[in-house]
């Protein structure tokens, strides 16, 4: 969409970091002319900002990758890539001298590499179910934190969860939660559609779309895998 280019561009300009989010599909194109050891289901954009804390089924906090809108089969080596680089980038921007960001990067990739060598010997259901534990990495990491980053820290525990989520997005109209119209980012469809028999129309076009989803994805083949973008 043309309209939302200059909106792309300007949040991208902000810092190194912001653009490093935002510059997937380049990143993917630098890496596609690298060894590939094999396919998997890779996040697609694994970068440092796309992890984070939030509730799993059995109401856990859990610390994990949370953004899989691009998931796709794909070499899993860009996503460890891809982390590693955003943590050199955001090192950059706080300002840590090389000899702490060589070894950031490395503790990243030592920490993935054992943790797949762990999973390795698992079963698949207890891969599944494996999961950080928010309470064992504040336990574990709290000294090492300033009282500010504990403060911070316990906030987001607390407050990261889906509701959250909804209360920023939507308002209540005749008691019923509704989009907030943002645009252009956001657009009700009451206000791209004026006429109700567009939008009644419109919306057994999604409904269509979302149930053959499911059949859709199962069915693709590997080889249809294309290169990730950002989100």
């Amino acid at each position: 969409m043309p309209e939302l280019v200059p909106v792309r561009w300007g949040r991208m300009m902000v810092s190194p970091s912001t653009y490093y989010r935002g510059a997937a599909l380049p990143m993917a194109s630098d890496l596609a002319t690298t060894p590939v050891s094999g396919l998997a289901q890779a996040c697609g954009d694994a970068h440092l900002s796309n992890f984070g804390i939030f509730g799993s089924a059995e109401r856990l906090l859990v610390f994990d990758v949370n953004d899989f809108d691009e998931t796709t089969p794909g070499p899993w080596e860009w996503d460890v890539k891809r982390l590693a680089a955003s943590m050199e980038v955001a090192a950059r921007g706080n300002g840590l001298p090389g000899k702490d960001r060589r070894r950031i990067v490395a503790a990243t990739v030592a920490r993935y590499r054992q943790a797949m060598r762990d999973f390795a010997v698992m079963t698949n259901l207890a891969v599944w179910y494996a999961h950080a534990d928010m309470d064992q990495l504040a336990a574990q990491f709290q000294p090492q934190l300033k009282a500010r980053q504990r403060k911070a820290v316990a906030k987001e525990a607390r407050t990261s969860d889906s509701m959250q989520e909804v209360g920023k997005l939507t308002h209540l109209v005749d008691g019923r939660p509704r989009i907030i119209s943002d645009p252009l980012l956001i657009v009700p469809i009451d206000e791209l559609l004026s006429r109700q028999t567009d939008r009644k129309a419109f919306g057994g076009q999604l409904a269509d779309l979302l149930a053959r989803y499911p059949a859709d994805a199962g069915n693709r083949p590997l080889d249809s895998a294309r290169p990730v973008r950002g989100c």
